[in-house]
């Protein structure tokens, strides 16, 4: 069993919509999706505030390759345009494949420049981290450690107080 975390997040349009696209477009591998949280912009402060979540799926089959494909299929069905000038700029949906485990639960490493394995960022977002420790408590980063350590200690900690939950905005799964 193929299992993977992926962050997902937007920040113009209907920011929410978008968010929800990404679910639906996960479909049957989607087993838990975080709380939503609204985040400054991160890397490039010139744009509008971010709706983010994670999500955990799961699908027998898929590889590593085919968690970037899914994610891209969502970034699709939701217009993303990428700005080649702007790399961390504004867009409708951002899916990034955090970290995936195969059936023996081992991490999946990948150093491959289209898809790097775990996120090479991950362990300095707290947009990424805040949601994923909602739909797994105990997890942890692999080559990083306890998603709490990490949430917990500079830099991190101070990014994280910037992160504002919105339960009256909700993500579900289908299952």
């Amino acid at each position: 069993m193929s299992r993977a975390v992926l962050s997902i997040g937007s920040n113009l349009g209907d920011r929410l919509g978008h968010l929800r696209t990404a679910v639906a477009t996960l479909g049957e591998t989607v087993r838990v999706v975080s709380g939503v949280y609204e985040t400054p912009p991160w890397g490039d402060a010139d744009q509008p505030a971010y709706l983010n979540a994670a999500v955990l799926a799961l699908d027998p089959a898929a590889s590593a390759r085919d968690w970037l494909t899914r994610a891209r299929a969502a970034e699709q069905a939701a217009d993303r345009v990428r700005d080649p000038q702007r790399r961390f700029g504004p867009r409708t949906l951002d899916v990034d494949v955090i970290a995936v485990w195969d059936d023996a639960g081992e991490p999946v490493l990948s150093d491959d420049p289209e898809l790097t394995l775990p996120h090479p960022r991950a362990h300095l977002r707290a947009f990424v981290l805040r949601p994923w420790i909602d739909i797994e408590p105990h997890g942890r980063l692999p080559g990083h450690g306890w998603l709490t350590d990490l949430l917990n200690a500079e830099p991190l900690a101070g990014d994280a107080l910037e992160l504002s939950p919105r339960p009256d905005l909700a993500l579900e799964s289908d299952t």
